[in-house]
């Protein structure tokens, strides 16, 4: 039996995508729930599966396409067998049973992994994966790709052009154009839009880190037996921060048109770091949540934005944004809104300094915060004391158990 293979329902608001990557072509086998290929929103990677076991008959769409909800993909012809399947007939009377492959699965790997492996023609079981659980990185296929003795050179690095096996005498310049995936065109028009849009400007102050790695030292092997998560330090920034939005209101607001909503909820973005470009997921309630909840759903949705399977729902309707660079070393910098919000946090990197603490030079574990706001609506006092109010709570956590 024939079945369509379709354009499954797209998240609200958003109306096409785009067709990434097939991953089995025309004539071969597939089993039930196989993923067939990726289709791109603005924000996620969705992945179309094979309602049933059988042979890929027919691809109707291919890579590159914008296709819409409804869209036929492909047809599947259920149950049939690929010709590299076809046994040798022994007889012209008797037909062999259908053999469908053996449903075993490679270690799970992100779009971006799959279109690299697509691109030089290379199969998942060829690359050892170093990540989690055998999981194949970008950076295990660039250097599969680097070791290859076969002699071939990956697009775009510079090829030796080589004397007696030995001297190399010069070095090939070439060029790559990639288009950027609807993500990343997605982040500029947001960034170009922010910096259009709103009258940023940005506040800095800075944190003694000292009692909140105390803290986090003294019981984070407890903390991790009793809850099963770890205690990291961002569920301190966001317990931290959401107290100042109490104080602060109009930072946890938005604008819409000549109005300001103010929102009596505190949903919590937290900038993640993926393959294909950055995304903020939205931990809704912070301040109905305890430390172990917020880690365990920061922990969540972090997968699940690193996999490609996060959802729009956990994509949007932020009220405040924080940021981290501090994880990939950056000592200040100034962050840019995700609108509508009207300010985003930025955590860096905590570096040792000298400080002078009660006419005593002593070393201490200190980070640059900054604050960049919206500043139709907020006022440098506000932003300043938002600010503040952080630092003390920093610098006290008790103050956090304690709500003063």
């Amino acid at each position: 039996m024939s079945i369509e293979i379709k354009v499954p329902p797209l998240p609200e608001s958003v109306s096409d995508a785009t067709l990434v990557a097939w991953h089995k072509k025309v004539g071969e086998a597939v089993v039930r729930d196989e993923n067939l290929v990726d289709l791109e929103t603005d924000k996620v990677v969705l992945e179309v599966p094979a309602p049933a076991s059988g042979v890929l008959q027919e691809i109707r769409i291919e890579d590159g396409a914008t296709v819409v909800a409804g869209d036929v993909l492909a047809v599947l012809e259920e149950g049939a067998v690929s010709a590299e399947e076809t046994p040798q007939a022994a007889s012209p009377q008797k037909a062999a049973a259908p053999k469908l492959e053996k449903e075993v699965r490679a270690p799970k790997t992100s779009p971006s992994v799959r279109r690299l492996l697509d691109e030089h023609d290379l199969d998942e079981t060829m690359v050892i994966g170093t990540g989690k659980d055998g999981r194949i990185t970008k950076a295990d296929v660039l250097s599969f790709l680097k070791s290859d003795d076969s002699g071939n050179v990956t697009p775009g690095d510079p090829t030796p052009v080589v004397i007696d096996d030995q001297d190399v005498v010069g070095i090939e310049r070439s060029e790559q154009r990639v288009p950027m995936t609807r993500l990343r065109a997605r982040i500029a028009e947001r960034l170009i839009e922010a910096q259009q849009t709103a009258a940023m400007l940005t506040t800095f102050n800075e944190v003694d880190l000292t009692k909140v790695m105390s803290l986090r030292s003294r019981y984070k092997e407890s903390f991790e037996k009793q809850h099963g998560v770890r205690l990291g330090f961002m569920s301190f920034f966001a317990k931290a921060a959401t107290e100042a939005l109490k104080k602060f209101p109009v930072v946890n607001a938005s604008v819409e048109g000549t109005d300001v909503i103010y929102h009596n909820y505190y949903d919590i973005g937290i900038a993640v770091s993926t393959e294909r470009g950055l995304m903020v997921p939205v931990i809704r309630d912070v301040d109905q949540m305890s430390f172990a909840d917020f880690e365990r759903e920061l922990g969540d949705v972090a997968k699940k934005a690193q996999a490609g399977t996060i959802g729009m729902e956990e994509l949007t309707g932020g009220t405040f944004t924080i940021t981290n660079g501090g994880i990939f070393g950056s000592m200040m910098s100034t962050p840019i809104l995700n609108q509508p919000q009207s300010a985003i946090l930025g955590m860096h990197a905590i570096q040792k300094r000298p400080m002078v603490v009660d006419d005593e030079i002593v070393v201490r574990p200190m980070m640059y915060l900054a604050l960049t706001y919206d500043h139709r609506i907020v006022d440098g006092k506000d932003s300043v004391q938002f600010l503040v109010t952080i630092k003390q709570l920093l610098e006290d956590p008790g103050r956090l158990l304690l709500n003063i």
